[in-house]
């Protein structure tokens, strides 16, 4: 993919659709090209957040382990879809395990990359407050679900 390719595909990804293109231009020029084939972990969660990722091709899962050593499956990410940004915006580490469940190609974008265009760009932070507020919703509708099996299951 060529970085003119890059740049238009940054454009289609809802949190860079207001940065102008010279500063996308810099972002896909600074951002590593990282390849996972399926199944390969892309980071487990609990490890130190250094970037965050931009999926360019391919699909991953995204799992949350439990104390009791289960994990659950919460989402499935897909094209230009972002991950690991909550990480290295809150500065904690990895809340989920992400895994790639088909060949998957991936921008990587430092945190102090992702810091820089936040902060550059008022609108981008924005939208990276939407893409969050989404994710705490799903989250929610979730565990919703699991207090009604719960009951469901006390009641019988």
């Amino acid at each position: 993919m060529s970085l003119n390719e890059e740049v238009e595909m940054l454009r289609r990804i809802q949190l860079f659709s207001k940065v102008e293109p010279a500063k996308l231009k810099l972002l896909a020029f600074t951002s590593e090209r990282a390849v996972f084939q399926a199944e390969e972990v892309l980071f487990h969660q609990g490890d130190a957040a250094d970037a965050a990722y931009i999926i360019v091709a391919g699909e991953v899962a995204v799992d949350v382990e439990s104390p009791g050593g289960g994990s659950t499956r919460v989402a499935r990410l897909g094209k230009d879809q972002i991950i690991g940004e909550i990480g290295i915006l809150a500065d904690v580490p990895r809340t989920a395990t992400i895994t790639a469940t088909s060949p998957t190609t991936t921008l990587k974008i430092t945190k102090d990359l992702f810091f820089r265009m936040v902060s550059d760009f008022p609108t981008m932070a924005v939208e990276v407050m939407r893409v969050l507020a989404h994710r705490v919703e799903t989250t929610n509708e979730l565990l919703r679900q699991c207090e009604d099996k719960l009951a469901a299951t006390k009641r019988q």
